[in-house]
């Protein structure tokens, strides 16, 4: 565990395993919505992320592992040669730019809708629907629907689909991956008692809960390093619905077991601007500390300061960042420079599938000076 002394920790580097970041601002996992309907990236895709090369690390938006993870409108997959290729060209032009990616590998679970799998309902651990307002399909706002309960046979398969999307993953060229256990998708609802009611062996307790995120894990870490792959999770978070009574032994016991795999980092949203259940306590970097002793990376509300006194105290050597780079592709530098920030994008700018609109026509400060 790397801890930084300097007012300006933020901005220093870190070594991440043996890959160099040229400072601790990482960007999170956006979902963006600009990958078309095919899911393939584009040449809009490279472009965005090239601009945020001067991140220490950039985390991809969210990325299906098969068709069955599908569940947000236009997201991109890494499922079929073509999105494999797309990817490489947005690797290709990040690595230009000087800049290190991670692609999150991601299951959307109960959060999907039939209209994502021709009539097909969503899929999660047990039949309980999100109790929320509505998903959005591809016709628009659709009340949640009730999900089909997976068979005990066909987990395995899904934790193929991780070990298979890893791969395809490090042939596109990215530095690593990173597994999205967190704001309630199907890993996530694995883990939580509120969304797994099983009696078999993924259920019914804390350990047969983690059980799914650990068979992912061993699969994805068979096809990288464990030093490059990373894992996130939101022990605090409701969003999709999510918050279990039981919530921080179930997280102490994922963050003990992940602790012994050496992985590249664990990404905790200890931040509760998306969403707090309000079930205790939240769970704050310096507990994970307790439990798991690699690099950790916290998320959610930052600022310069407040990254800064996270790094330099030694609750984290890693901070990412996810709305304030999506108007401030040149975040990095603005902080490097004092800076001010561009105001926060509109939601319609950054939820809707818009193309090159609320993408990459945000300029960097000197365009704008």
């Amino acid at each position: 565990m790397a801890q930084a002394t300097s007012t300006d920790s933020l901005l220093s580097p870190y070594d991440l395993h043996g890959l160099q970041l040229k400072n601790r601002v990482v960007m999170a996992p956006l979902t963006r919505g600009r990958a078309g309907k095919g899911r393939v990236p584009q040449a809009v895709n490279a472009t965005y992320y090239a601009q945020r090369a001067s991140a220490g690390l950039i985390i991809s938006e969210a990325t299906t592992v098969s068709p069955q993870a599908n569940g947000w409108n236009e997201s991109a997959g890494i499922y079929t040669n073509p999105m494999q290729l797309g990817w490489t060209k947005v690797t290709e032009a990040v690595h230009d730019a000087g800049g290190r990616i991670f692609m999150q590998l991601w299951h959307t679970g109960r959060a999907s809708h039939s209209e994502f799998h021709a009539g097909a309902p969503p899929v999660a651990p047990s039949a309980i629907a999100i109790d929320g307002e509505h998903a959005h399909t591809p016709t628009g706002k659709q009340p949640y629907e009730t999900p089909r309960a997976l068979d005990t046979e066909e987990i395995p398969e899904i934790v193929e689909d991780y070990r298979n999307a890893a791969a395809r993953a490090k042939e596109a060229g990215f530095d690593g991956v990173e597994v999205h256990s967190a704001n309630g998708y199907l890993l996530d609802e694995f883990l939580q008692s509120k969304t797994n009611h099983r009696d078999d062996r993924y259920g019914g307790s804390i350990e047969n809960r983690y059980r799914m995120l650990g068979e992912v894990m061993a699969a994805v870490t068979e096809v990288w390093d464990s030093t490059r792959v990373g894992v996130r999770l939101s022990p605090n978070g409701s969003f999709n619905g999510m918050g279990s009574p039981d919530y921080r032994e179930q997280f102490t016991h994922a963050f003990e077991q992940l602790d012994q795999l050496n992985l590249a980092y664990l990404h905790v949203m200890d931040g509760l601007g998306f969403g707090f259940h309000e079930l205790g306590e939240p769970v704050t970097l310096a507990e994970v500390r307790k439990h798991y002793h690699g690099t950790l990376m916290g998320n959610c509300g930052y600022d310069r300061e407040s990254a800064d006194q996270a790094i330099a105290s030694g609750d984290a050597d890693l901070i990412s960042f996810g709305r304030p780079f999506i108007s401030n592709p040149d975040l990095a530098e603005r902080f490097a420079n004092g800076w001010p920030l561009a105001p926060e994008a509109p939601m319609e700018d950054w939820y809707s599938p818009t193309g090159a609109s609320g993408y990459t026509d945000f300029p960097a400060y000197e365009a704008t000076a």
